[in-house]
């Protein structure tokens, strides 16, 4: 083989080891992770079944279990040999704004994902699907609509329930009596203290805040619901690689079927998935 050859094939080598089809340099959120080592995780603190505080003072819950899968697979795809999760509590009311600041990769809780939110963040794909309904003592007899009028149902300000709920409620000519709360924790003490008839969440939310009470058969289920509540995980905006791969973590999780024993580790006492959570976890199971 002549000099001229040689050259050339260790050029042609080195510029096909250095093209970005074989690995592209490292940027924004996947950049931050392997250069510190560290992945910075936002979580809610009273949002059961999906991410609150377990008996030892850690974040439990099925956000977090999904939020692990996909931690476990940025370590993996980043090659690293070890990779240490700092968990930072978010609130309703800065959950947004701590992943656009950077001050959290990525929120795991229960965040629906809506259009009006994107114009600050991004979402993964779906972690789950609900609707909002309301959560009420046995002894307020609240069923149905009619039912409503003239009752104290406790809201939190600025979530998706608020809007919806408003809407809905002027749709159907009814006037509530509004009791403020800040997070789920304060809803369900205005139900236990009597200072409100109904709290308005999400169905998942609700059901898990009722378990999850001292005397559980205190509670009862509205048999209504009044929005669509597709929720994801917070990124931020224009991240496309990060968004990526935890967008892949999650649809292998789905693909292959391990995301069911998540699902009955934490519903399960409810029965299996929902016709609509099947049909999420199919959907966005995507190939790769």
């Amino acid at each position: 083989m002549s000099y001229l050859k040689i050259v050339l094939g260790a050029s042609l080598a080195a510029l096909i080891l250095a093209s970005p089809a074989q690995g592209e340099e490292l940027t924004g959120t996947l950049k931050k992770i392997k250069t510190s080592g560290t992945f910075t995780i936002g979580y809610r603190e009273s949002s059961p079944p999906f991410s609150f505080m377990g008996t030892d003072k850690r974040p439990i819950g099925y956000s977090i279990d999904l939020c692990m899968n996909v931690a476990r697979a940025i370590q993996k795809q980043l090659g690293m040999a070890d990779l240490k999760l700092n968990w930072i509590p978010v609130t309703i009311e800065n959950r947004i704004q701590m992943v656009a600041q950077g001050k959290v990769d990525i929120e795991c809780g229960s965040t629906t994902a809506s259009l009006s939110r994107r114009e600050k963040v991004d979402f993964s794909l779906m972690t789950f699907v609900d609707g909002g309904s309301m959560l009420t003592t046995s002894s307020a007899n609240i069923r149905g609509l009619n039912d409503l009028t003239g009752r104290r149902i406790a809201i939190v300000p600025g979530s998706t329930t608020e809007k919806s709920l408003g809407e809905f409620l002027k749709k159907e000519f009814i006037v509530v009596q509004w009791v403020r709360v800040k997070d789920h924790a304060e809803g369900l003490a205005a139900l236990e203290k009597g200072e409100a008839e109904a709290y308005a969440s999400d169905r998942g939310i609700l059901i898990g805040l009722a378990v999850t009470s001292k005397d559980p058969k205190r509670f009862a289920l509205a048999n209504f619901v009044f929005s669509y509540e597709p929720y994801g995980f917070i990124v931020r905006r224009n991240d496309a690689d990060f968004q990526l791969a935890v967008n892949r973590a999650l649809a292998a999780l789905y693909r292959s079927g391990d995301v069911l024993p998540i699902y009955d580790r934490w519903f399960g006492a409810f029965g299996k998935p929902s016709p609509e959570i099947q049909a999420m976890y199919l959907l966005n199971g995507l190939p790769e």
